[in-house]
């Protein structure tokens, strides 16, 4: 049968992956808005909220290796419906959590909970990031409007969760949010059980877990660019800032905290859902249709050079101020959503790179090396994000941004055009 002949049935089947990954990552930010906004509540030290953090990023690491083999071998659909699934266990189980147990044993808990959360996540997004490079029009830039789209507007969705979980955690309550979420999931997964359509490839037997590992050098030098991408963004996002804003906005008590809890909500979900929007428009942005790889593979670098910048502005506008200020905090709300603006494009140029070095036969094992990445440099991120503010307060946390940012414009200058 002709490809045209079976573009419909993988169009149908793409688009109900789609679906169900949108649902999947509004779930995915209410629940890291919960969780940050209520241990912070319970009086958890910002190395202490990172530690909740650190297994879900782990497991990232872990499950974005496996995940591309998983799927090579037994199709994109299994790993969805994992995925779902393994959701809906970790929201039930985090709805157990007793608020009188010991801080260690809380920690030990949720990072066990979040960790089983991370797998989920990254199984889940695997299956809807590979689908794109099978099912995408391969004429007039049409694989990098896909991947836009895609990446774009699940972030757009996951900024929505983060207003989502801030909104529950004022009005319903920790337990209660959790579970909700819970059952809207499950909803979802049978949906998806019941009415997927056909399309998805279903695997190959003779898949071998050692092709994970990439021979092709420019998907490697992407990879090690994604690791300081992702950790400059995550050093800041994770625990620093909203702790910081926490302590700007709110005086401690009960009715203060409800309105913090809003506006820190707020600020996330738009600068995520800023980035979102910026992610669709990019291809736009960059020409894209009329422009040869070896341009975008040029436009990365400078794209990435001029995101160092924001971080290194931000560290010097926080070593001139005197602690917390009205200015400052307007600075960081500006510097952070131009960031939010640059960034998106330059995650959209890896996020089309990474397809286009790539090849059909064997797209899930390098998008899920490159995710793997990923979700190191989310990791490297969080462990940094606690600590630096810690440490140093505002100017170390942005600081240390600024230098991932450059290390990660300094290894996408790697990069070479017509290097399958």
């Amino acid at each position: 049968m002709s490809q045209s002949a079976t573009r419909p049935e993988g169009l149908s089947a793409y688009i109900a992956v789609t679906a169900a990954y949108w649902a999947f990552m509004l779930t995915d930010g209410a629940l890291r808005m919960l969780v940050l906004l209520h241990f912070h509540r319970l009086g958890f030290s910002p190395v202490q909220l990172a530690y909740l953090f650190v297994l879900y990023e782990i497991a990232g690491v872990v499950t974005n290796l496996c995940a591309g083999w998983i799927a090579a071998r037994f199709g994109l659909a299994s790993t969805l419906y994992a995925g779902l699934g393994l959701q809906i266990v970790a929201l039930l189980a985090l709805a157990q959590l007793d608020p009188s147990w010991a801080v260690g044993a809380s920690v030990v808990f949720v990072m066990l909970v979040q960790g089983a959360s991370g797998v989920a996540k990254d199984l889940a997004k695997m299956s809807s990031k590979s689908a794109v490079k099978l099912l995408a029009p391969a004429e007039d830039g049409g694989l990098f409007r896909w991947v836009a789209l895609l990446t774009g507007s699940k972030n757009m969705v996951k900024g929505l969760g983060f207003l989502l979980g801030a909104a529950l955690l004022a009005t319903l309550g920790f337990v209660w949010a959790v579970l909700g979420m819970a059952a809207i999931l499950a909803l979802i997964l049978i949906a998806v059980l019941t009415a997927m359509p056909p399309g998805l490839p279903k695997g190959r037997k003779g898949a071998k877990f050692s092709e994970v590992f990439s021979k092709s050098p420019n998907v490697n030098w992407l990879s090690a660019a994604r690791v300081f991408l992702f950790g400059a963004r995550d050093v800041w996002f994770v625990v620093g800032i909203p702790i910081y804003f926490y302590a700007v906005l709110s005086d401690g008590t009960e009715e203060s905290n409800r309105a913090a809890f809003f506006m820190i909500g707020t600020f996330m979900a738009v600068w995520v859902i800023l980035y979102g929007m910026v992610q669709i428009y990019a291809p736009r942005l960059l020409r894209a249709k009329s422009r040869p790889a070896e341009d975008l593979i040029s436009a990365a670098k400078g794209w990435a050079w001029a995101l160092a910048a924001v971080p290194a502005a931000l560290t010097l506008a926080a070593l001139l101020s005197d602690g917390p200020q009205d200015w400052l905090t307007a600075t960081l709300v500006i510097g952070l959503l131009s960031f939010g603006a640059v960034f998106a494009v330059n995650s959209s140029l890896h996020s089309y790179l990474i397809l286009s070095f790539t090849k059909a036969e064997r797209v899930t094992m390098d998008v899920g090396f490159y995710y793997m990445a990923n979700a190191a440099g989310r990791l490297l991120g969080t462990l940094m994000s606690g600590l630096s503010y810690q440490i140093g307060g505002l100017p170390l946390m942005l600081g240390a941004a600024a230098i991932m940012v450059a290390l990660s414009a300094l290894l996408v200058g790697f990069l070479k055009p017509d290097q399958g």
